[in-house]
């Protein structure tokens, strides 16, 4: 934990965030420029310090992801290896930092907005409410990985003066932190719909939200799609059951003053306007591609080529000897096998137009497919059939949709024309014996449907939140080598604390320690 310190306290004394796109990098490449921090600057600081966990990267996607959470949904294929079912500690440890240092912009950004005059609270109100819907965000993809986390005392290194002793923190149990967090956002959203933005700061913020550039009516919709997506992560557990059920029926019993993403115009992201400054998607190239990272799966594949789905040519190229004819690796070949076909470059890849070297792709948070998926398993529950099915169904079609947009932001044509899709193809495709929601007879076999669109539409694009649906659902299902060479001989149920909380922060971790094992199911895994 002393790591984190020294890290958080490290920003902290930069300072340090532009106000506008253009004045981004500079402002925060020389600290020495900002004599002191302000609201704006630490807004600013949030969203920076987080963008290369949220833009594409090459760090977070080779260093991070390509060993652990791409192979644990099988999103991507990959040549079996020993011990390759524990996260590496450079993926814990630097994955785990980033978060931190996120949160110490944030409780920097807390502590000057607590010692503001009431009058200047309120002006700056805007600021505090988005900054926290954002954080609460990662802070689930946190949770979701590792269950309890230092939290309600972490980040406070600055508050506190420095004293290292007295800023070491605590544990807070998962379900604490999805209490707190739901609890908040729900608060959130009534605010939002009376939140009223001083005149004289309406261009200055627009300016500094470089999520949804100001715009009121989406940050409604990320709040409340963000609810709905932790209520139904949580509504298996007795505990939330209630809760769950009750909170999203008032949501969808009042659209207007609880607003979803409902369209792909919707989506909450961070968008890529300029290669030459700190947001861009450049290093999604080497993060993806290098080392085989972009290696096709064999469940994918052979689902997407039985079921004509429109979105297999713009999410997948064929491998350079493969004729035309799309193949993916199978997970449970020999490793001679797999090495084999490999190298015979007939096994697919990611379309590296439409994802790895578009360098213009953008940071995805929450989407409309995202959205109806989750619908379409809320209806389905709670026996409503026709709803479920509509839900499903525009997810289907938004997924779709979405990936052919994705294109049409990249810069690279190494991947070839893109044929348009349309919707006698998209139509098709839902009327096919895997995708037809008319041929699954049972709730069981409806919400397998729903887990496997879900698992495509995710991918490799958003990786936490497909592996956390995975482990909740139990679907779809997978098969994985029996790695024998470690006790870990299959994927984890969760990913364990960096070595150095047992350094830093001894007494805090020995509360937890018992239950820092890989096999340690997260709280709202009880499917």
């Amino acid at each position: 934990m002393k790591k984190i310190y020294f890290v958080l306290f490290s920003v902290l004394l930069a300072g340090t965030m532009s106000c506008s796109r253009k004045e981004f990098r500079d402002s925060y490449t020389n600290p020495a420029t900002v004599a002191t921090s302000s609201i704006e600057k630490q807004y600013a600081g949030v969203i920076y310090t987080s963008r290369e966990y949220v833009v594409p990267s090459y760090w977070h996607y080779f260093v991070i992801l390509r060993i652990t959470l791409d192979r644990f949904s099988q999103s991507i294929g990959w040549q079996n290896g020993d011990n390759q079912y524990v996260p590496g500690g450079a993926a814990v440890n630097d994955r785990w930092n980033n978060y931190y240092n996120v949160l110490g912009q944030y409780r920097e950004l807390q502590k000057i907005y607590n010692g503001l005059a009431d009058d200047d609270k309120t002006n700056q109100r805007i600021y505090m409410l988005t900054s926290t819907i954002f954080f609460y965000d990662l802070t689930q993809r946190s949770v979701d990985l590792h269950g309890a986390i230092p939290w309600s005392a972490a980040g406070m290194l600055s508050t506190n003066g420095g004293d290292y002793q007295k800023s070491a923190a605590k544990y807070d149990p998962a379900t604490e932190i999805y209490t707190k967090m739901l609890d908040d956002l729900k608060a959130f959203a009534d605010e939002l719909n009376t939140i009223t933005i001083p005149t004289a700061l309406i261009a200055r913020f627009e300016s500094m939200d470089l999520i949804n550039n100001g715009s009121l009516v989406l940050w409604r919709k990320y709040c409340n799609s963000l609810r709905l997506r932790m209520l139904m992560r949580v509504s298996g557990v007795p505990a939330f059951q209630a809760r769950a059920n009750t909170e999203i029926a008032q949501i969808l019993g009042n659209s207007a003053s609880y607003p979803l993403v409902g369209t792909n115009t919707d989506n909450i992201r961070i968008d890529v306007y300029d290669l030459n400054s700190d947001l861009h998607a450049k290093g999604f190239r080497t993060g993806l591609e290098d080392w085989n990272g972009n290696i096709a799966g064999k469940k994918m594949i052979d689902h997407m080529k039985a079921n004509s789905d429109p979105r297999l040519r713009a999410m997948f190229e064929p491998g350079a000897n493969a004729g035309g004819v799309y193949h993916g690796l199978d997970p449970m070949a020999t490793r001679s096998a797999q090495e084999a076909a490999i190298a015979s470059g007939n096994i697919a890849i990611y379309n590296r137009s439409t994802l790895s070297r578009n360098e213009f792709f953008p940071g995805m948070l929450i989407n409309a497919a995202e959205v109806s998926f989750l619908l379409a398993e809320y209806y389905l529950k709670a026996g409503n059939a026709t709803s479920a099915r509509t839900a499903y169904e525009d997810g289907i079609k938004q997924s779709i949709d979405y990936y052919y947009w994705l294109r049409t932001l990249s810069n690279d044509a190494t991947g070839g024309a893109l044929t348009p899709t349309n919707d006698t193809e998209i139509n098709a495709y839902r009327t096919t014996a895997a995708v037809n929601w008319t041929l699954a007879l049972t709730n069981a076999a409806k919400l397998n449907l729903i887990a496997t669109q879900k698992w495509i539409h995710y991918s490799v694009v958003q990786p936490y939140e497909n592996w956390a649906e995975i482990r909740r659902l139990d679907a779809p299902t997978f098969s994985f080598e029996v790695d024998n060479s470690n006790a870990q001989s299959q994927p984890p149920m969760r990913w364990q604390y960096p070595a150095s909380e047992q350094t830093y922060n001894t007494a805090n971790y020995q509360a937890v320690q018992a239950d820092d094992k890989l096999t340690t199911k997260l709280f709202w895994d009880v499917q």
